[in-house]
């Protein structure tokens, strides 16, 4: 059975969306979440659940160059406890550092303009972080 994952890149004024296919094998950018409270991120959050049809997480943990973790990681595991104590999901954290540098590299390269870059880099880093996960399961094995 293929599980289809949603990943977030979660930051405190955005949550980039990204969705992987029905395979497991690609991911795609969704959408960028306006963040306003905790309340509609998770009204936005569980339209996803249902449109999607899943209900595992791949969540970006921002950890520093040296693979720790600082007080931006514990922001980002509360928010994700939280979402697990509301809403009935897995979540699975990866390691996203330089996912936002890679994706301002890739949208450069796009040729996408300063102004556009704004509003898709946390879709793009989302997808990043996905793909990053999709790959490493395929390599494990670990569907």
């Amino acid at each position: 059975m293929t599980q289809r994952y949603i990943s977030l890149d979660v930051g405190t004024k955005t949550i980039g969306v990204a969705v992987s296919d029905e395979l497991g094998l690609t991911a795609q950018g969704v959408t960028t979440i306006q963040r306003k409270n905790f309340q509609s991120d998770l009204n936005q959050i569980t339209e996803l659940i249902k449109k999607y049809d899943t209900n595992v997480f791949v969540v970006g943990l921002p950890k520093n160059m040296n693979g720790t973790e600082g007080p931006r990681c514990q922001s980002i595991r509360d928010f994700a406890r939280e979402l697990q104590n509301r809403i009935e999901i897995q979540v699975r954290f990866w390691d996203e550092r330089l996912s936002t540098v890679e994706a301002e590299r890739r949208l450069i390269d796009a040729d996408i303009s300063r102004r556009k870059r704004k509003t898709i880099i946390d879709k793009q880093a989302a997808v990043i972080i996905l793909q990053g996960f999709l790959d490493s399961i395929k390599i494990k094995g670990d569907h």
